[in-house]
């Protein structure tokens, strides 16, 4: 229930400077579809990245009319503010001290601009962690030992779920980045305690030691904005005729991928992973209107990698976000040489500009 998230509006807040870091997530099965106040359709599972983040610095002035200005590595940005004010005043009934002074936020990120890495989900993820620093400071000058999350006589919840569950209204992915490793969102069976309302931590004694190591290589075909924006896509699958079969297909997955990360099938986590990056796709295909996100590049590399596996039999797979550009998956305990060479021979010199930015997994 939201009210277990309710805001104490009885402190005494006071200027204050705060910052934070918050990596980026990709899916494994994606998110595709939400209903009102930025709830799944179906439930998703990611893995954090490990360099590729956003760090934030959040000044509060107290006392001032409420105000945000926003700074984008150094560039001020009057549309994000614009947008980060809307969030605040969505979110004064869980921080009721929010609207009460202004902000000047100061952020970069460590990847490229519309790389193919979810720059909101990292983004609103440092936000979140900022907003509940503050809440922290504020309780402990009240007396309180931690932040008073919740105003009536439910078990509080911790701080990092409630910067989850804050981070999520902001950008739905962006729950996921509050943790490390594999993480789930969306109410499932398969997980323990998932929830709709923000991420948990996938069991790290359940993964198999054969996933707990791998590179995320991010070949950048289309370094522009996308022609349709993942929130105008997520809407059209309210239309969708193909819609409700995807979300039954999601939790259906979840039950394979349970298996194959306990086991360590290698093979059946490739097929999962990349039947997901492509229905993802599919979906969007399928909408109406239909539209297109993956270019000329993207199907390329998607080739020649098949190729490459088929020949060689090394584990070089990948999965896409909602755009062109293409994430290369590969275990950090092969061939790295053949791999990596193959990569920089055939597949970097189809992006844009020969861009490419190199992650971990951060299991």
């Amino acid at each position: 229930m939201t009210q277990e998230f309710l805001g104490n509006p009885q402190f005494n807040i006071s200027s204050q400077t705060v910052s934070a870091s918050c990596p980026s997530n990709i899916a494994l099965i994606k998110y595709w579809g939400k209903y009102e106040n930025q709830i799944p359709a179906n439930p998703s599972i990611s893995y954090t990245l490990n360099h590729c983040r956003t760090n934030t610095e959040m000044t509060f002035v107290a006392g001032e009319e409420f105000s945000v200005q926003t700074f984008l590595a150094g560039n001020e940005e009057k549309k994000f503010a614009e947008k980060i004010e809307k969030y605040f005043k969505n979110i004064e009934q869980y921080l009721p001290w929010i609207l009460k002074g202004k902000y000047t936020i100061k952020t970069e990120n460590t990847f490229p601009h519309s790389s193919g890495i979810a720059s909101s989900a990292s983004g609103f993820g440092a936000i979140a962690k900022c907003l509940m620093s503050l809440d922290e400071m504020f309780s402990m000058k009240e007396g309180f030992e931690s932040p008073s999350l919740t105003t009536n006589n439910q078990q509080p919840k911790t701080t990092n779920q409630k910067a989850s569950f804050l981070a999520r209204l902001g950008s739905g992915s962006a729950c996921r980045s509050l943790y490390e490793g594999l993480v789930v969102w969306g109410e499932t069976d398969e997980v323990e305690g998932s929830s709709d309302l923000f991420a948990v931590p996938y069991d790290n004694d359940q993964i198999h030691p054969t996933f707990k190591n791998f590179n995320d290589w991010v070949l950048l075909i289309h370094e522009g904005q996308k022609s349709v924006s993942s929130t105008v896509g997520h809407g059209l699958m309210n239309t969708n005729p193909y819609a409700e079969r995807r979300f039954q297909e999601a939790h259906e997955n979840f039950t394979k991928l349970k298996t194959i990360l306990s086991t360590g099938d290698m093979e059946g986590f490739i097929k999962l992973v990349e039947h997901e990056a492509l229905t993802l796709h599919a979906m969007m295909m399928m909408s109406e209107p239909a539209f297109i996100l993956m270019q000329t590049g993207t199907l390329q590399v998607i080739n020649k990698i098949w190729d490459f596996r088929r020949i060689t039999g090394l584990p070089l797979f990948f999965t896409l976000d909602a755009g062109a550009n293409v994430h290369l998956l590969f275990p950090n305990d092969i061939d790295n040489d053949r791999i990596t060479d193959f990569i920089k021979i055939e597949l970097i010199p189809l992006t844009q500009k020969g861009g490419v930015v190199k992650d971990l997994m951060r299991f």
